[in-house]
């Protein structure tokens, strides 16, 4: 085709697109997520009243890491004072950041540890945009009164079409196909390709991402087994296995989809890819630390494994860029790259439109929750305790949100303080070291309101009190 054909058929293309576009452009694939259809809250017949902190001043909340356009949206409509950030920040630009926020949302890449949360003077909540909370001290956070949450599904669906779309891949060396013909290389070979039919995908982990991989999988006729801790209902026809070792025996494709645990560490070794099938493949969309990638390396070079594929790392960089991906951050990578048939991504199972959509609904919902009524149900470090919302109608109440050490005698203490008030409602749970009680009083006034919180605050096992009104 010329070049006066190919710029007519440009110019008729940007044509249609201005005069309304195609019907069935594919270039305009929804990027709503399943969370933005989703009810907020149930509906009631009575208005519900909407608290505010006790202490006065405007809810600062930090953002970093990109996260997503909806969390800042559903934040604003609050009336929190909001501030984005497309990267993360080095220790110590971070401490200096945290020390007078409220909240702050991260995804994997900010460390929020013991060193930076002891500055967190102020910090009532931490938002994990993501699945995994292993880059949060998660028991330093919660000594602190700091109720950690994150999204435990909201991503599942694109880390399980990630990890098929690598299965076929594999399976097909079409990784390699690709690099060849973009250096100009013609390489049609059928030799060690496969189709996936009739091939046993194992699954380590049945968890969120196991599951709907799982019934992914058998949609396009693999057989499924999995391995998990726990005993977990079957999806399909998919069979649960007793031993990682059965599991490895048994598999084509070996999928892993656990945390990052010191159990999990190194869950796949030199022992483990020695106890699969001659030529199978190993897919790891889930945390850098499980996979012994020396081994792996060396289970590839030795034509052990066929191929595998690889989305997350031990370390990774802190931002996009050219080189950052480098023996000074693994002193392993030239070693993994230089292998064939082995697909490397970014740790962009997630990274959808779809997914950070959701997930932004999703935690910051659950930030907004906790820090406007103390609701810390999906909390991950922290009791999960949880009241009614107030009536619109109920006024002069005080909702009283207590966090404590866990030991004898503090209920007595507290209900000592509050029993010459009128307790509407209270539930009080554990978890640990860690006790969280909610309770709403009420004919109370803002002299009562002073009077409870300057008791509750000298009480020898407080760790944190808000009262919200």
């Amino acid at each position: 085709m010329s070049a006066i054909n190919i710029q007519n058929l440009q110019n008729s293309f940007e044509q249609a697109v201005n005069l309304g576009g195609s019907p069935g452009a594919v270039s305009t694939s929804p990027t709503q997520s399943f969370m933005n259809t989703m009810p907020r809250r149930l509906s009631t017949s009575k208005q519900q009243k909407v608290l505010k902190p006790f202490s006065t001043g405007d809810m600062k909340i930090l953002l970093l890491e990109n996260v997503n356009q909806t969390a800042i949206e559903i934040f604003n409509k609050q009336g929190y004072q909001v501030e984005f950030l497309k990267g993360s920040l080095p220790e110590e630009d971070l401490i200096e950041k945290i020390k007078d926020v409220h909240a702050i949302g991260i995804r994997s890449k900010t460390k929020l540890t013991a060193k930076v949360l002891e500055h967190a003077k102020n910090l009532v909540c931490i938002g994990c945009f993501c699945i995994g909370t292993n880059q949060v001290d998660l028991s330093f956070a919660a000594k602190k009164g700091i109720a950690v949450f994150n999204s435990p599904f909201s991503n599942s669906r694109s880390v399980a079409e990630l990890v098929i779309a690598e299965i076929i891949s594999l399976a097909r060396q079409l990784g390699d196909r690709s690099i060849e013909l973009h250096t100009g290389t013609w390489n049609k070979v059928s030799n060690k390709c496969w189709e996936v039919r009739g091939k046993t995908l194992g699954i380590i982990g049945y968890g969120h991402i196991g599951s709907q991989l799982s019934v992914l999988a058998e949609a396009m006729g693999l057989h499924v087994i999995y391995y998990d801790i726990v005993t977990i209902m079957a999806l399909g026809t998919a069979k649960q296995v007793s031993t990682l070792d059965e599991l490895l025996n048994k598999s084509d494709f070996v999928s892993l989809h656990v945390p990052e645990t010191p159990e999990t560490k190194n869950l796949l070794s030199a022992p483990q890819f020695a106890a699969m099938k001659d030529g199978a493949y190993v897919i790891n969309a889930s945390r850098g630390t499980v996979v012994d990638i020396p081994s792996l390396i060396a289970a590839m070079k030795a034509k052990k494994l066929a191929g595998a594929a690889i989305d997350v790392y031990p370390a990774e960089p802190r931002k996009n860029g050219v080189g950052a991906f480098n023996d000074d951050l693994n002193k392993w990578t030239s070693d993994l790259i230089s292998l064939p048939n082995l697909i490397m991504t970014p740790h962009i199972g997630g990274s959808t439109e779809e997914a950070q959509s959701a997930i932004g609904i999703e935690v910051s919902t659950a930030l907004t929750n906790y820090i406007n009524e103390g609701n810390s149900v999906g909390a991950v470090n922290f009791p999960e305790v949880s009241l009614k919302a107030l009536d619109y109608d109920q006024e002069n109440t005080v909702r009283v949100l207590y966090i404590h050490q866990n030991i004898p005698g503090v209920l007595r203490t507290v209900n000592n303080i509050l029993s010459d008030h009128n307790i509407d409602k209270q539930f009080s749970d554990s978890n640990g070291d860690i006790a969280y009680l909610m309770a709403d009083i009420s004919s109370v006034n803002q002299s009562d309101i002073k009077e409870i919180y300057e008791k509750l605050n000298q009480t020898d096992a407080k760790i944190s009190i808000r009262l919200l009104y």
